[in-house]
Parts: structure tokens; sequence; C-alpha cells
């Protein structure tokens, strides 16, 4: 299952190389919410892997970015002990403009297309879906 969040980037870190065949990268950003008329700030730190280390390259810190991601949790065992550790994978970054009316808004297919199609305004669709 895939999740989304826009917010601020905030900090981007240096790729690290885990081991010979593995890297991440991470990077955190900031969520604001008003709840009642105060703002509460979340960081939450992503981290990228193998090719995708580079998706934070050409964001720069203080930008407003939507961040594609998926939560994978892992079991880990250490002398005895159990942990479990959850990462937010992120896979796909993009741009928000802020404050760009519309932005998540689904586009409109259907401007001036009926006025312009064979038939005019109404007319039946011939399409077999």
């Amino acid at each position: 299952m895939s999740f989304e969040i826009t917010g601020k980037l905030i900090v981007k870190y240096n790729t690290m190389q885990r081991s010979e065949t593995f890297k991440t990268r991470e990077f955190v950003i900031e969520k604001s919410d008003d709840i009642n008329g105060r703002v509460i700030n979340n960081y939450i730190k992503f981290q990228a892997v193998q090719d995708r280390t580079a998706i934070v390259d050409r964001f720069n810190e203080g930008e407003t970015v939507k961040v594609y991601f998926n939560i994978r949790g892992t079991r880990w065992e250490k002398d005895g002990r159990v942990n479990y550790i959850t990462n937010l994978d992120a896979w796909r970054m993009e741009s928000v403009v802020a404050g760009a009316p519309g932005q998540d808004a689904m586009p409109n297919y259907n401007t001036s297309q009926e006025m312009s199609s064979p038939g005019g305004a109404g007319a039946a669709d011939d399409l077999p879906f």
C-alpha cells in the first residue's frame, strides 16, 4: 500500500553506503496541521534506498514537496532482545507550488470538447465504453 504526504523539505542527509550492495539516504519534511487554531508541526523522517537515493537531489531545503512512500516494518533481534523498526520508504517526490489553486484537483477534460465535437453540445456519445 502506498501513501503520500505534502510538507516542507527541512533537511537532506548524505547518501550512506551501508554495505557493498546497499545504500540509503534520509531526509526530513515538516508537516504543519492547524488543529482548532493551534498549529502543530510534525517532523517526518523518510529513507530512500538504492537507485531512489537521488530523488531528493533536485529539491532545495525549504521547498514544499509531495512525498510518495511505503511503510516497511522489520523485526530485529540482537543478543536475545527483539526490536521492531518501522521505515517510511520514499519512492517518489514532486514539487508543489505553494498556494496554487486547484493543486490537487482533477483535470477537467470536458472544457470546450462538447462544443467542438460533431453534433455539438448534447450529442450522443458513440464510444463503446
